[in-house]
C-alpha cells in the first residue's frame, strides 16, 4: 500500500513540475490522435453523407459492415496497416513503418469507421418533416443536402469526438505500427504498458492520471455536444 501511495505522490510531482519526458509522451500523443481524427473525419462525414442520401444496391449490407467494424480489436487494425506499410507490403517504398505518420494511419483506419457510422446516425436522426419542409420550400439537392447536415451537425461533431477518444485511448496498433520508439514514437498508453511492465509505478501513474484527464475532457465535451 505505501508503494502505491508512494508512486501516486512521485506522479504528481512528474505532472506539477511538468517533467519532460511526461510532457513529451503528451503532446506526441495528442498530436497523433488529433490528427489522425482530422484526416479520418474529411474522409468519413462524407463518405457518411453519400451512403446516407443515395440508395444503391447492398447498401443495408454495407452499413451493417461498418457497424460491424466499430468493434474492430486494435490489434488486427495494426496488423492490417503493417501488411500495408511493411517492407514487403505494397506502400512499403513510403517509408512509414516505425514512424508517426504511420500511427496516423493506422489509427484513422481504426476510427473511420465509427466516424461512418455516426454520421449516418446523425443523418437519419433529423426529422422527417424538416426534409419535407425543405423539398417543399423549393431546396434544389444539394439545398436539402446542406439544410439537413447543418441540422445534423451537433450530432456530427459528436461522433467526431467519439473517434477521437478512441484514437488516443488505443495501444494495439500502436505498438505495432510504431514499435514504441523513445522519443519518437511513444504515446500515453504504450508508455503506460512498458513503464508498468518495467515496474516504474510513478511514470505510469502520471501517465495515466493524464490519459484519464483526457478521456474526462472528452466526455465532458460531448456531453456538452449532445445538450446542443
Amino acid at each position: 500500500m505505501n508503494d502505491i501511495i508512494e508512486g501516486f505522490t512521485q506522479a504528481f510531482q512528474l505532472i506539477v513540475t511538468l517533467n519532460p519526458e511526461v510532457m513529451g509522451i503528451t503532446i506526441r500523443s495528442l498530436f497523433i490522435s488529433l490528427s489522425a481524427t482530422f484526416l479520418a473525419s474529411i474522409i468519413a462525414i462524407p463518405l457518411g453523407g453519400l451512403i446516407h442520401f443515395r440508395e444503391f444496391g447492398g447498401k443495408k449490407g454495407l452499413i451493417t459492415i461498418i457497424q460491424a467494424l466499430y468493434a474492430l480489436p486494435t490489434v488486427l487494425a495494426g496488423l492490417f496497416v503493417f501488411l500495408l506499410i511493411s517492407r514487403s507490403g505494397p506502400f512499403g517504398f513510403l517509408g512509414l513503418m516505425f514512424t508517426p505518420t504511420g500511427m496516423i494511419f493506422g489509427q484513422m483506419v481504426l476510427i473511420i469507421p465509427l466516424m461512418i457510422g455516426m454520421t449516418l446516425i446523425a443523418l437519419s436522426g433529423v426529422r422527417k418533416n424538416i426534409q419535407d419542409t425543405i423539398v417543399s420550400l423549393g431546396a434544389d439537392e444539394f439545398q436539402s443536402i446542406l439544410t439537413i447536415i447543418k441540422e445534423a451537425r451537433f450530432a456530427i461533431l459528436g461522433g467526431v469526438i467519439l473517434g477521437f477518444g478512441r484514437a488516443i485511448s488505443e495501444v494495439g496498433a500502436a505498438m505495432i505500427i510504431g514499435g514504441n520508439i523513445r522519443g519518437y514514437t511513444r504515446i500515453l498508453t504504450t508508455a503506460i504498458a512498458l513503464e508498468t511492465s518495467q515496474g516504474n509505478l510513478p511514470l505510469s501513474i502520471a501517465l495515466g492520471l493524464i490519459l484519464l484527464f483526457i478521456a474526462l475532457i472528452v466526455t465532458t465535451i460531448l456531453f456538452l455536444v449532445q445538450e446542443r
